[in-house]
């Protein structure tokens, strides 16, 4: 009678752990929500797909990502992850100097180098990245992840230009939300319209503006090549964007999914560095082929010498707006300079 007693109470202790066990297991197995500024194609959509593929692979969460216009435009997407909606954003750095303004250092003009052994090296290493930004993103609930390029910006116009006293009086279209950027083509000679992604195809068609910038891979998975008529690559800059989870949210995950979401960042970030370069390439062989009377311009060196003394005032102006913004891109300069070294 005792042995059959004991089984009874094993058993019944034995279902209570695995219901525990259970009941532990499905509250802990959550659906996260990642939305981003651009498809899934793209390169936040590719590093997004990475990030998610790798939570779901070593873990029960799951990963739902909003893509580009489904929960509204740029600035909808920072403030809903900041206000705990949405649990991780991926973002063009461009978009968000209106709310973190030391973003608006990765839209410098004439700053970040277009070698992409030094780009992949800052990336990875740069202190301005790893130790200043996130205590910064921390200041706005927000927990950075990554920051990476996307491809080296190339300006699209109705018509050809080699100097910025070719650009008076043109309408070119900027990202909203980063005062450097309308400052930038101010001095570059432009009239600069802030204006989101959403409108900007409408206004090429209706010539509301007379030009843009982006990657080639953006200008050629978006057709940008049919709605103007010259590509000019100026070397002043190249796209950037950013990964990053509401800080609340990271802040009170298990030390285990803390280091899960940091381990999804970082492959995902390897992928996106190997897949940038790749995508931006396909992007200019697929116009060659497909639009060949499309006019592809470099500006040589003393083209380009006019375009670097007029963004010299913008540099200067970023650093003057506080002592936060002189300090991340001092950290820059010198990782600029480390990763130039090392890149060799």
């Amino acid at each position: 009678m005792k042995k059959v007693v004991n089984s009874k109470v094993f058993k019944t202790f034995l279902a209570g752990v695995l219901l525990i066990a259970a009941t532990h297991m499905s509250v802990h197995a959550e659906e996260w929500k990642y939305a981003m500024g651009e498809g899934e194609s793209d390169p936040q959509g590719i590093y997004a797909v990475a990030f998610k593929n790798y939570i779901e692979e070593n873990s029960r969460h799951t990963i739902k990502i909003y893509p580009v216009g489904t929960l509204g435009e740029e600035t909808d997407m920072l403030e809903q992850t900041r206000a705990g909606i949405l649990q991780f954003l991926g973002q063009s750095t461009g978009y968000m100097g209106g709310t973190i303004p030391e973003m608006d250092l990765f839209t410098l003009p004439y700053v970040m180098p277009t070698d992409t052994k030094q780009l992949d090296y800052f990336f990875k290493h740069s202190k301005v990245i790893n130790d200043m930004l996130p205590e910064i993103f921390r200041e706005h609930g927000l927990e950075l992840l990554s920051i990476f390029p996307e491809g080296e910006m190339a300006v699209t116009t109705l018509e050809p230009f080699h100097s910025p006293a070719d650009l008076k009086g043109r309408k070119m279209r900027v990202m909203p939300g980063s005062p450097i950027l309308v400052e930038t083509y101010e001095a570059f000679g432009a009239s600069p319209v802030p204006m989101s992604w959403g409108d900007l195809i409408g206004a090429l068609k209706t010539k509301m503006v007379d030009g843009q910038e982006n990657p080639t891979v953006w200008i050629e998975a978006y057709d940008l090549d049919n709605l103007t008529n010259v590509l000019t690559y100026t070397g002043h800059g190249h796209f950037n964007a950013s990964a990053s989870a509401n800080k609340k949210f990271f802040d009170a995950l298990s030390k285990r999914d803390q280091e899960l979401v940091r381990a999804a960042a970082a492959h995902a970030h390897q992928v996106i560095l190997n897949e940038a370069q790749k995508l931006d390439a396909y992007g200019l062989g697929r116009i060659v082929r497909t639009n060949p009377s499309y006019k592809i311009v470099t500006l040589t060196e003393s083209e380009r010498a006019p375009f670097k003394e007029a963004a010299k005032a913008v540099q200067a102006s970023f650093a003057s707006k506080s002592a936060s913004n002189k300090s991340v891109l001092d950290q820059m300069m010198a990782d600029l300079k480390e990763a130039e070294k090392k890149a060799e």
